[in-house]
């Protein structure tokens, strides 16, 4: 019996331990690389001509889908870091060269950004608590977990861009 109770204590212990375990910068850098490259995918894949292409006329095109998901990461990760984003808010979206180069370059250098900010961060920042656009209590890693989800959710919804184009998504990227 003494064995069964020091084999549960014993994986509580360990288990509590796990729990605590974060994802470092070195893991955050390795994902926004991944997500980079994955995005890079979607935008290589979608012809000229799809840049252009609205599933109905409410929404944003192909191009404005992912010109918000380039503003959106340099704004929160310009909230997170205190370091000066080089466009301003919406900015990207509104750019009236939608081509697929220039859309492209646009959105690639906002992964750039995230990216060398993240670099210049250690672990222990990551903790540091902040309020995101003067609203949210969160640390910074949560913070970063909140834009990583939202450039996720928004590569995702063009996967319904690049069907209707008749393009077949780029195969899935998790590792």
């Amino acid at each position: 019996m003494k064995l069964k109770s020091l084999a549960v204590v014993l994986f509580l212990i360990i288990g509590s331990q796990m729990a605590k375990a974060q994802v470092t910068v070195t893991d955050l850098i390795k994902e926004w690389e991944r997500s980079k490259a994955y995005t890079k995918e979607y935008l290589d894949a979608m012809p000229e001509s799809g840049y252009a292409l609205k599933p109905t006329p409410e929404m944003r095109s192909f191009a404005e889908q992912v010109l918000h998901l380039g503003d959106a990461n340099y704004g929160f990760v310009s909230a997170v870091t205190g370091t000066k984003s080089p466009v301003g808010q919406g900015e990207l979206e509104k750019t009236s060269d939608k081509s697929k180069t220039n859309v492209s370059n646009l959105v690639l250098a906002s992964y750039d950004f995230v990216i060398d900010n993240i670099k210049k961060m250690t672990d222990a920042q990551l903790d540091a608590p902040i309020k995101l656009f003067g609203k949210f209590d969160m640390t910074k890693r949560l913070a970063l977990a909140k834009v990583f989800e939202h450039q996720a959710h928004h590569r995702g919804q063009t996967t319904v861009y690049l069907r209707l184009a008749g393009v077949k998504p780029p195969q899935e990227k998790l590792f």
